[in-house]
């Protein structure tokens, strides 16, 4: 079963921005790219370093540490469809805006 984690309105980054939102047990990257918000896990699949902090180009972020980029769609390195970091739905309801975490049994 999905939850849903608010995301205070303080919190939601402007246009062109991004912010680390830490809740729970995971540390997520929520960007916004023109209006869409994109919320993928903070850490880089290949050594853990850091996304938030990358080179946002559009949708696609660039990890510091060795260059690898991520579509923050799909959360798929770019060019493939085998090594990809976990990506989370972004919900708007009535102005309140939710990360939705689905468990990884249930993506198919």
């Amino acid at each position: 079963m999905s939850r849903r984690i608010a995301v205070p309105a303080e919190r939601l980054p402007a246009s062109g921005q991004r912010g680390l939102f830490e809740c729970e047990d995971k540390s997520l990257a929520l960007f916004n790219v023109d209006g869409q918000l994109y919320a993928i896990d903070d850490g880089c699949p290949h050594q853990g370093a850091s996304l938030c902090g990358g080179k946002l180009e559009g949708r696609v972020i660039q990890c510091c540490a060795h260059g690898l980029r991520f579509d923050l769609a799909s959360g798929y390195l770019l060019n493939s469809s085998r090594l990809r970091v976990a990506s989370y739905p972004v919900e708007l309801v009535d102005g309140q805006a939710f990360i939705v975490i689905v468990p990884e049994e249930s993506v198919s």
